[in-house]
Formats: C-alpha cells, sequence, structure tokens
C-alpha cells in the first residue's frame, strides 16, 4: 500500500538525498519533498529546527507517519521491506550481499571524504584554497571509480545495472556518486562499465525525475 503523508528532506544537489528521491520513485511512493538549503549562505541544517528533525544536521531525512528514518541507505531498506513495488535489493542472500557492498564502496568510501561539510571544514580551518579542495574531491572520486570499475567489469553478476538487469541499491548509489564526478570534472570514459551503467539508469524514468537539476529547490535560469 502506498504511505500517505510521506516526507523527505531534501537538498537538490546532495548525493545522499538524491539516493533516496531515486528510491521512493522506484518503489512508486507519493512524497512530499522539503526543501533544506544546506550550502553555504543557506546552512538551514543547522536551524533550530531541523536539528529536531536530524541531530546530525544532514539530508536526507524520510518522515512515514510517526517514524523518522535518517541516513540514506537505512531509507533504501527501510523503504525495500515496507512498502512494495519494486525491489531495490536483490532476492538472493549473496545478490544482496553484492549490491551492498557496491553501494558501500560509494557511501562509505567515497561520498564521506567529498560532501560540502568536509569542503567546508577543510577551507574555514586550514584555508584550503578551492583549486586544491577540488582536487581534493577528484582524487577520492577516481580512486572510488577506479575500484567500482575493477568490481563491476568482467563480472559475470553485472549485467544491464551493478547487479543484474534491474536497479538496486547499488545502482541508487552509483548515479548519484557520476553525477558529482562529472561536477568535478572527472572523465567518466576512464571507467567504461561504471558510464555504461550510470548512463542505463539515467534511462529509467525514476532516476531522471531524481536528478538534481530536475528538483523544485534546484536553481533556475
Amino acid at each position: 500500500m502506498a504511505a500517505e503523508g510521506m516526507k523527505l528532506y531534501s537538498y537538490w544537489r546532495s548525493s545522499a538525498a538524491y539516493r533516496a528521491r531515486i528510491a521512493l520513485n522506484l518503489k512508486g511512493l507519493p512524497y512530499e519533498l522539503v526543501p533544506v538549503n544546506i550550502a553555504p549562505g543557506g546552512s538551514e541544517q543547522h536551524t533550530p529546527g531541523y536539528h529536531a528533525v536530524n541531530p546530525q544536521r544532514m539530508v536526507p531525512v524520510l518522515v512515514d507517519g510517526e517514524r523518522v528514518i535518517r541516513q540514506s541507505l537505512a531509507i533504501v531498506e527501510y523503504l525495500d521491506e515496507s512498502h512494495s513495488g519494486a525491489r531495490l535489493l536483490p532476492v538472493t542472500a549473496r545478490e544482496r550481499a553484492r549490491a551492498r557492498s557496491l553501494a558501500l564502496v560509494v557511501a562509505c568510501d567515497i561520498h564521506p571524504l567529498n560532501n560540502t561539510r568536509v569542503l567546508q571544514w577543510l577551507e574555514a580551518e586550514f584555508n584550503t584554497p578551492q583549486v586544491e579542495r577540488e582536487r581534493w574531491v577528484r582524487h577520492w572520486i577516481e580512486t572510488g571509480l577506479e575500484a567500482l570499475e575493477e568490481l563491476l567489469a568482467g563480472n559475470p553478476s553485472t549485467g544491464a545495472f551493478c547487479e543484474g538487469d534491474s536497479p538496486s541499491i547499488a545502482d541508487i548509489c552509483l548515479a548519484p556518486q557520476c553525477y558529482n564526478a562529472q561536477r568535478f570534472m572527472v572523465d567518466l570514459s576512464r571507467y567504461p562499465t561504471v558510464k555504461r551503467i550510470y548512463e542505463q539508469c539515467l534511462t529509467v524514468p525514476a532516476f531522471d525525475r531524481a536528478r538534481p537539476e530536475n528538483q523544485p529547490d534546484a536553481p533556475r535560469g
């Protein structure tokens, strides 16, 4: 049954919020998007009202009735376990383990080093110039994508998507990371399997609707 009154606290360019939007779209669930401007100059994540929603002062947060779920991968798994629709994790234990492991390469090893608060801290604490911050970002994205390419290329479990021929939690993480890679001028052609899967993801309407530029809080003009 589709949930009524579901809310997602999101920021248009947040990779983690992007994941949650994809998951909700894949499940076919209606939701209200509540923008939280986490960019410098916005900093709405630090307001007392939002602190009450998420003491980590991060997005996304999913509110489903009385349930409040924080952390994007917890949201993905919650949606898969509690609502019908397309599966976000594969059927067998082996397939689920592989899909989760691929997702965690992004969610644990790439993204945390490059998110907004890390880059803001590097600037504030060490006066790190923008050119060096961007070099930092590219280094960790490229290191992670190199590993993902090896894990995906030639593996018999890799299909149209990371695990088989249906999108899963792995693709939900991969697509936003590839968007970030392009934002920071990382050449995806160096990772042909990653690039192919990313392009396949973007043909899926649920992924397309979740793209940053398609969000109501994205800058216009």
